[in-house]
């Protein structure tokens, strides 16, 4: 019988699902001793990080990723940094293969003047923060403002603009992260501008979001019925736009023509404006937009301009992978072949394989191929050292899954009081204080 010692750098589901694929794919001959590493002293990834708080279905994977972890052979190790705790190199010359699932964190920049001003922020920054990642809890946050305004087409950008613009109350019952919600109950926003540079037939935003939205009590949701029309118009005559597309403008049609009431807060989407710059003297004040049209089925800019006035601007237009050393990087991600990295037994699955695009589910099929790959891959397997040795000898302090179900079961229960599914530590030094108990 075989045994062979595989690496999975990061803890988030495209980490999981490759676990997963290595377990179902055991025999009698065949078996996997799996270590996965997490540079936060949490697992999970966006599922805890990302995952809108008031959207608690989509979270709940994350008991197929425990049952992962709590199987024979799968040792956790969090607090445990790629580059800083160890090495590329040590991992490939301890492990038979070496699986980097460490997705893409860093937002993407509109590369336009006035977007370093205080209050411009990413959604790679503002999602985290209202999420309880600890390395965010104290971001600078302007909520002072009467309207804030949201860049990107694609469910993020949605998520943000509902957060922004939702009753803080309808947050009590989530995991919001407690900083996040206290600044949100004291936020003076009441308006927020969701804005696409192209047309919303090519918005990424998915039908079921966007049916979401009108279940907001106490939040007005504004949609021109004029531009939706001209994009369904647009569409009949593009035999190469998806079904998808059709189900989304059904959707934004419906609530363009609702005659609900309206609130106090509200969200207005703008579509076809191109940001060109944030003003403001310290902090932002305004954004200029090019405004565009769709000629021939294409989007092309105008001499018209257009401006929205606001304290708070987030970018919400794709992410890109943290780049380390030893790793070869291609338009935001690592560079791959079909998963396959250059070098040594290393893989790649997840957003670090093919950038920022599909949903959790995405990544279990995804990540099951490149493991089929992989155990192709394999010869012999090598003689290696305990990792836990290297780590102890460079000074690093990693938690267990042992010590994660003792900080996961403390925080279900500081949240039961509370009528929370949980309450987040926020704090690494807190978190990591659970090694010693």
């Amino acid at each position: 019988m075989s045994n062979f010692q595989i690496a999975i750098i990061g803890a988030g589901p495209a980490g999981y699902f490759a676990a997963q694929a290595l377990q179902n794919s055991q025999t009698d001959d065949l078996t996997f001793s799996i270590d996965m590493f997490e540079k936060l002293p949490t697992p999970w990834g966006l599922v805890r990080s990302g995952v809108a708080p008031d959207h608690p279905k989509i979270k709940s994977v994350s008991k197929v990723f425990e049952k992962i972890a709590t199987s024979d052979g799968f040792r956790l190790f969090c607090n445990v940094e790629l580059g800083k705790d160890v090495t590329l190199s040590e991992l490939q010359n301890n492990y038979d293969a070496v699986v980097v699932a460490i997705g893409a964190s860093k937002g993407r920049k509109l590369g336009i003047p006035g977007e370093e001003l205080k209050g411009s922020l990413s959604a790679a920054e503002f999602v985290p923060w209202y999420n309880g990642h600890p390395d965010f809890a104290k971001l600078n946050v302007p909520l002072d403002s009467k309207s804030a305004l949201v860049i990107g087409a694609g469910n993020v950008a949605m998520d943000v603009a509902r957060i922004l613009a939702l009753e803080p109350d309808e947050l009590e019952p989530t995991d919001t992260a407690l900083h996040a919600l206290s600044a949100l109950h004291e936020s003076q926003i009441r308006e927020v501008h969701l804005c696409a540079r192209r047309g919303p037939e090519h918005a990424a935003f998915t039908s079921p979001e966007l049916r979401e939205l009108p279940k907001l009590e106490h939040t007005s949701i504004f949609i021109s019925e004029e531009e939706i029309i001209e994009a369904q118009s647009r569409i009949r005559n593009d035999d190469s736009t998806e079904s998808e597309n059709n189900k989304n403008l059904d959707a934004m049609l419906a609530i363009a023509q609702s005659n609900k009431p309206k609130q106090n807060r509200s969200i207005e989407f703008h579509f076809l404006l191109t940001p060109i710059e944030i003003k403001g003297s310290s902090q932002v004040e305004e954004v200029v937009f090019k405004v565009n049209k769709v000629i021939d089925g294409k989007v092309q800019s105008t001499d018209e301009t257009f401006s929205i006035k606001c304290g708070l601007v987030v970018t919400a237009i794709g992410y890109e992978t943290d780049m380390f050393e030893d790793l070869e990087f291609e338009n935001g991600r690592i560079k791959n072949d079909a998963g396959r990295v250059s070098g040594e037994n290393i893989y790649v699955v997840g957003w670090a394989k093919r950038g920022p695009s599909g949903v959790i589910g995405t990544n279990k099929s995804d990540s099951s191929e490149v493991m089929k790959l992989l155990i192709e891959d394999l010869k012999s397997p090598k003689v290696t050292t305990d990792i836990e040795k290297l780590l102890s000898v460079k000074g690093a302090v990693h938690l267990s899954q042992e010590h994660w179900q003792q900080i996961n079961n403390a925080e279900i229960q500081a949240g039961e009081s509370k009528g929370k599914p949980r309450i987040k530590f926020t704090d690494r030094d807190e978190m990591i204080s659970f090694k010693n108990v």
